[in-house]
C-alpha cells in the first residue's frame, strides 16, 4: 500500500529544507535488494523523515513515464496509480479550452495542471487532506512555499455535494471496490449513479475504466476511449452538453511523440465482404473498445477477416499501425501446423489470437520451435472455422 504520509510530511518535503535531503536520497538505488541498507543510511542523517524521502524519491522515478514535468511534485501511491497521465489530461484540457472547470477529485493535481493551460479558472476538491496538501505542492509555479498558479483554487469538499458553478465538472471514481479492481458503474467511488444526481443538468465528463460495458451503461452523451503510445488507458463519458454533434462513440489514439488522431461513430462504416487481402491488421485498442472497428476500416479501405471479429484485412497498412503479410492460411489442426512451421525452420514465434479459446504460450510451448526464422500466429474464427494465417513477423 505504500508509505503513509502525513501533513508534517508533506510540509517537509516541500520546504526548501528538503531539496538537498532529496538530492542525496536521489543517488541512492532504491532497489529491494538495498533498500533497507539505503533507509538506514538516511536515518542516519535525516532521522525521522528517512522513510518519506525514500518514498518520495521512489515515486518519482516511477512518476517519470506517466507524468510531464512532475520531477519535483509529491505524489502517494495510490495516487500515483490513478493519476492521468500527463498527455491524456492535456488532450481532455484541450476539448475543454476556455471554461471554467471543477475537478471534483482532483487528489494531487495530475489533471488540474493540464487544465490550468487552457482554462480561465479551474477547481480542484477533494476530501483527503494530504492529496489536497501535495496538489498545492505540486501546482506551485514558482519554488517551495509559493500558492498554486494564480487559475486554480484548492478546496477540500466532498465530490457528491456541489459547491461551485464552474462550466464544467470533471470526476474521476476510484476504480476499485473491497480491493478489488471493479467495472461496475455502481461500485465506482464515488458511485457513477450518485455522480449523475448530484449533477444532474450540468455538463459532466466522468473518466472511467474503458473495460465498462458501455452498451448496457446506455450512455446518452458521448464514450470516448482514449489509448496512449499503444496502451488502452481509460474511458470518459461526456453528458451531451460537452459531446460532438452526431457523436456518441469515439476513439482517440494519442501518441507522446505528437502523432495523434481520432475517429468517431459519425463517420462511415460501409466495408465491403471480401475474402482476406494481403495484409491483417490489429487496430488500436481504443478502436476495438469503443466499438469503430467497421469505421476505421471504411477510413482506410480496409475490411474485416469476420463480421464478428476485430481482425481487419486489406492490401496496404495504415500509418502508425502495425500489419502482418499473409504467407498461409490453415485450419487450425496443431500437429500439421507443428510440421509446417519445422518444416519452415520457425524459430522466434508471434502468437495472437482473438475469438478462439487458445492459450499462445501454451501453444508455442508444444509446437516448440527451434528454427531461425522469426514468424507471426494470428488464430482467429472465420464464420465457425478457427482458422491460421502465418504471416511474415514485422
Amino acid at each position: 500500500m505504500g508509505y503513509a504520509f502525513t501533513r508534517d510530511d508533506v510540509a517537509y518535503l516541500g520546504s526548501a529544507a528538503a531539496t538537498a535531503a532529496l538530492t542525496e536520497t536521489g543517488t541512492l538505488a532504491l532497489t529491494p535488494a538495498t533498500l533497507l541498507k539505503d533507509l538506514g543510511q538516511l536515518r542516519r542523517t535525516h532521522g525521522d523523515h528517512a522513510a518519506a524521502l525514500v518514498e518520495t524519491v521512489r515515486l518519482r522515478r516511477r512518476a517519470a513515464a506517466k507524468l510531464i514535468d512532475a520531477g519535483e511534485w509529491l505524489f502517494t501511491d495510490d495516487a500515483l496509480q490513478q493519476a492521468t497521465p500527463s498527455a491524456v489530461a492535456r488532450h481532455r484540457a484541450t476539448r475543454l479550452a476556455g471554461r471554467t472547470v471543477h475537478d471534483v477529485t482532483c487528489s494531487i493535481g495530475a489533471e488540474l495542471a493540464a487544465l490550468a493551460e487552457t482554462c480561465p479558472a479551474v477547481i480542484g476538491s477533494d476530501l483527503d487532506d494530504i492529496r489536497l496538501a501535495m496538489a498545492a505542492h505540486n501546482l506551485r509555479p514558482a519554488g517551495p512555499g509559493s500558492p498554486p498558479s494564480r487559475n486554480v483554487l484548492l478546496a477540500k469538499a466532498d465530490a457528491l455535494v456541489p459547491c461551485s458553478v464552474a462550466e464544467v465538472v470533471i470526476a474521476d471514481p476510484a476504480r476499485r471496490a473491497d480491493g478489488r479492481r471493479t467495472h461496475d458503474p455502481a461500485k465506482l467511488q464515488p458511485p457513477l449513479p450518485d455522480l449523475l444526481a448530484a449533477y444532474a443538468g450540468r455538463d459532466l465528463a466522468v473518466k472511467c475504466a474503458p473495460g465498462l460495458d458501455f452498451d448496457k451503461l446506455a450512455w446518452d452523451g458521448e464514450v470516448e476511449v482514449v489509448s496512449l503510445d499503444g496502451g488502452v488507458r481509460e474511458a470518459c463519458l461526456w453528458t451531451p452538453g460537452l459531446a460532438e454533434s452526431g457523436v456518441s462513440r469515439r476513439a482517440s489514439v494519442l501518441s507522446s511523440a505528437g502523432d495523434s488522431w481520432t475517429i468517431t461513430d459519425a463517420e462511415p462504416d460501409d466495408i465491403p465482404e471480401q475474402a482476406p487481402g494481403e495484409w491483417i491488421i490489429d487496430p488500436d485498442g481504443a478502436v476495438v473498445r469503443a466499438g469503430l472497428v467497421r469505421h476505421y476500416a471504411a477510413k482506410h479501405g480496409l475490411w474485416q477477416l469476420d463480421p464478428r471479429i476485430a481482425y481487419l484485412t486489406g492490401d496496404t497498412v495504415p500509418d502508425g499501425v502495425r500489419g502482418f503479410r499473409i504467407l498461409d492460411r490453415l485450419d487450425f489442426r496443431e500437429k500439421p501446423l507443428r510440421a509446417e512451421l519445422h518444416r519452415r525452420d520457425c524459430g522466434p514465434l508471434e502468437i495472437l489470437t482473438r475469438g478462439v479459446d487458445i492459450d499462445p504460450d501454451a501453444l508455442r510451448a508444444r509446437i516448440k520451435p527451434r528454427g531461425a526464422q522469426p514468424y507471426t500466429l494470428v488464430i482467429t474464427r472465420i464464420g465457425r472455422t478457427a482458422t491460421v494465417f502465418l504471416c511474415a513477423t514485422p
